[in-house]
């Protein structure tokens, strides 16, 4: 009996410690914006996600639960927004809060042999690598320089579907060799080997797109990834990237000294050019080899299949909408009339095209999720707190079909662009297929002159019919993918030359 009152002190002492923390912790409490009820382990609705779109999935629970919600995807605290308003919020009024990127297992796939391309830390080497692409690879000057390479290979492509005029033809594969030749002469403009680059790269482009257990299970997440394959199929991918670039870059460089003066400077060219003028050029970071391959690895994964993915599904919309599809014609057919072809100087009037363009945006962004942020420090939107290391996912593919920014959302129509000045540069939050903010994508210049240019000219040069005698209200427009999604199936057409070219 004694030595229970010895103990007695102690149990007082701690008792008074948990009431009194227990109560800072009520006056000091953490209001999260609401979401669906937790499950043990999984969290909210990671079950949920695995047997579905991501941003359908997420966009039906935001109906439930309003335009801001709070998940748990494992370990994962996540912020889920679906409304043009809060976006807004996150992208601009909070844009310095939402700076960084989730440093998960899926941008650490970026890690292997010096591959850092991950860029997610909000800091000076963030900073200098977006100065680098956006004032001297991917300005409106650079991506005027490259208007050759972008005429020659969509004449190749052009002439290449008339030897094939009257027979069903693989659209979208046309579409992709394309964007990816494009992409390949801008950044090393030489001949190389480029299936082998273009297979690599799209198994890369295929395991960013997976799901990885060790992004929401820190510990033993990594050793499901490993038993399952996925660690291997990683970690060989990009070590084969890697040694790729590294191959490319030693040739560019043995074959400086015999190039004439005159031949045009690729984006690589302008990359060792940085790195060899040094620090002061460029800032506090130093461009290496390796930062080199960086860069690069980012051209063509943010490039390639966003391009084609919206090129496809603008096609697919324009043959499933003959209406709109003659009214397009016919504005570029009076437009270049009987010059063969249309020129990058004829887009500037090609309006309807370009309003075209939007709409497909708007209904199709190539990444519905945007990528992922993350924030710094604790702040709040909508009076609810959000806490650093909280993973921000802004769903683009919703806020585009919000029935309170658009009228009829889920109809294609590009006309409404007509009465509008929304614009997808980010300067408009009910429409963000390239992002907004700090982490706004450098890229649209260039990619919005690909893409204009291919449509205008695939619409000038053919007529386009659906094959096996399939009707257009029933054409598949079924998704695929994860946080890159496209079309599920092959868009399948027949061209027919159009007749009215010289």
């Amino acid at each position: 009996m004694s030595s229970w009152f010895l103990f007695f002190p102690f149990f007082v002492a701690l008792l008074i410690c948990i009431l009194i923390k227990k109560r800072c912790n009520t006056k000091h409490a953490i209001l999260h914006p609401p979401g669906p009820c937790k499950l043990p382990f999984i969290g909210n609705c990671l079950h949920l996600l695995f047997h579905g779109l991501p941003h359908r999935c997420l966009w039906h629970l935001s109906k439930k639960h309003g335009p801001i919600m709070y998940l748990q995807l494992g370990r994962l605290p996540v912020l889920v927004i679906s409304s043009a308003e809060l976006a807004k919020e996150v992208l601009k009024t909070n844009d310095r809060n939402f700076s960084s990127r989730p440093s998960l297992a899926c941008p650490g796939k970026f890690s292997y042999n010096s591959m850092d391309v991950t860029f997610s830390s909000y800091n000076e080497y963030w900073k200098e690598m977006r100065k680098i692409f956006v004032f001297e690879l991917l300005n409106p000057k650079r991506v005027v320089y490259f208007r050759s390479i972008r005429v020659e290979e969509v004449a190749f492509m052009i002439h290449s579907i008339s030897q094939s005029s009257c027979k069903p033809m693989d659209l979208s594969e046309q579409l992709l060799s394309l964007t990816f030749t494009i992409i390949c002469r801008i950044a090393f403009g030489r001949e190389f080997d480029k299936i082998r680059f273009q297979r690599i790269v799209y198994q890369c482009m295929e395991t960013i797109g997976s799901y990885f257990a060790a992004d929401l299970f820190p510990f033993f997440g990594c050793i499901i990834d490993v038993l399952t394959g996925q660690h291997s199929k990683l970690k060989k991918n990009f070590h084969k990237l890697d040694n790729f670039l590294q191959q490319v870059i030693d040739q560019h460089i043995d074959s400086d000294q015999r190039r004439p003066n005159s031949q045009q400077d690729d984006t690589l060219d302008i990359l060792l050019g940085l790195e060899k003028r040094g620090v002061g050029d460029v800032g506090p970071i130093q461009i290496s080899k390796d930062r080199i391959k960086a860069l690069l690895m980012n051209i063509f994964v943010g490039g390639v299949g966003t391009s084609t993915t919206t090129m496809v599904w603008a096609m697919t919309e324009l043959v499933k909408n003959p209406r709109i599809m003659k009214k397009a014609q016919d504005e570029v057919r009076n437009c270049v009339g009987k010059q063969g072809k249309v020129e990058e100087t004829d887009l500037d009037q090609l309006h309807y095209l370009k309003m075209v363009l939007k709409e497909t945006l708007r209904l199709h962004p190539p990444g519905p999720m945007s990528i992922p942020r993350e924030s710094i420090r604790h702040c709040k939107i909508k009076n609810y707190d959000i806490l650093p290391k909280t993973t921000v996912l802004i769903n683009a593919w919703a806020i585009g079909r919000d029935p309170g920014s658009w009228d009829d959302p889920e109809v294609f129509l590009p006309e409404r662009f007509m009465t509008n000045s929304i614009d997808f540069r980010g300067q408009h939050f009910e429409f963000l297929p390239f992002g907004s903010g700090r982490r706004g994508c450098p890229g649209i210049s260039l990619a919005t002159t690909i893409m204009e240019l291919t449509l205008a000219n695939l619409l000038y040069s053919f007529n386009w019919e659906i094959p096996y005698g399939l009707r257009p209200e029933n054409m598949n427009m079924d998704e695929a993918g994860t946080f890159a999604v496209h079309k599920k199936s092959a868009l399948e057409l027949v061209p027919i030359m159009y007749q009215g070219r010289s």
